[in-house]
């Protein structure tokens, strides 16, 4: 893909010593208050067509020491599951709840806003703790945040929230069985898809179904179908 790194980028020196400040001023060069177009109830710091961060290849990002940035796109998956907890909000409230691979942190604004009890937001990307520090502020609600991964472990989760996990297999393959010894103990689990290739054939109850409008920069349609499944 063609376009050069916004003005306002990190360098390669800068990455390595990315600090809560930098990672800050990298999220703020780079995209714009918006609310998804599913949830427009919550705003987000989001890359938009404008400042085109998406189209670095991650040739170029890796060059300069730069993972993906998932954090700063609504992606379908995790627009239908924000939008199913805010619609049934019995799901989430009083209830000690994981958005895992939080990205954005858009489903963990969702619970909190829902109701939860208390919202844990998960990801390995280092970006992340400040993108969700401060989507979380602009909406005026609090989550906390992990950094490490938590596939295979177990904090006691009522529910855990999982919004387009299902689109690499070697990943896909670690969170079926963990997911199934969650269920097993009681957690409700519950996933947004739009098709990605590797959700589970079987074993899962469809909830809703949303048209989720997003980005054609990303995604093969202006419209991805979207379903909210539960573990059954």
């Amino acid at each position: 893909m063609e376009g050069s790194l916004p003005h306002g980028r990190l360098d390669a020196g800068s990455v390595t010593a990315l600090t809560p400040n930098s990672a800050k001023q990298f999220i703020l060069d780079n995209t714009a208050l918006m609310a998804p177009p599913h949830v427009p109830e919550i705003l987000l710091h989001l890359a938009d067509e404008a400042h085109d961060l998406w189209q670095r290849t991650e040739e170029e990002l890796v060059e300069i020491g730069l993972p993906p940035p998932f954090w700063a796109f609504a992606w379908a998956g995790g627009q239908g599951l924000a939008r199913y907890v805010l619609d049934n909000s019995g799901t989430v409230r009083g209830k000690h709840v994981l958005d895992f691979a939080s990205g954005s942190g858009l489903v963990a604004i969702a619970a909190a806003k829902a109701g939860a009890a208390k919202v844990i937001a998960s990801d390995i990307d280092p970006f992340c703790a400040t993108a969700i520090r401060l989507n979380s502020e602009i909406n005026g609600i609090g989550t906390e945040f992990l950094g490490t991964d938590c596939i295979g472990t177990d904090a006691g989760w009522d529910v855990v929230l999982a919004g387009d996990v299902f689109y690499d297999k070697s990943f896909a393959d670690r969170l079926v069985p963990w997911f199934a010894t969650l269920k097993a103990r009681g957690a409700e689990i519950l996933v947004g898809d739009p098709g990605r290739s590797y959700l589970p054939k079987t074993g899962l109850e469809p909830l809703a179904v949303y048209e989720v409008a997003v980005t054609r920069a990303l995604e093969d349609a202006l419209v991805k179908r979207t379903t909210v499944w539960r573990f059954a």
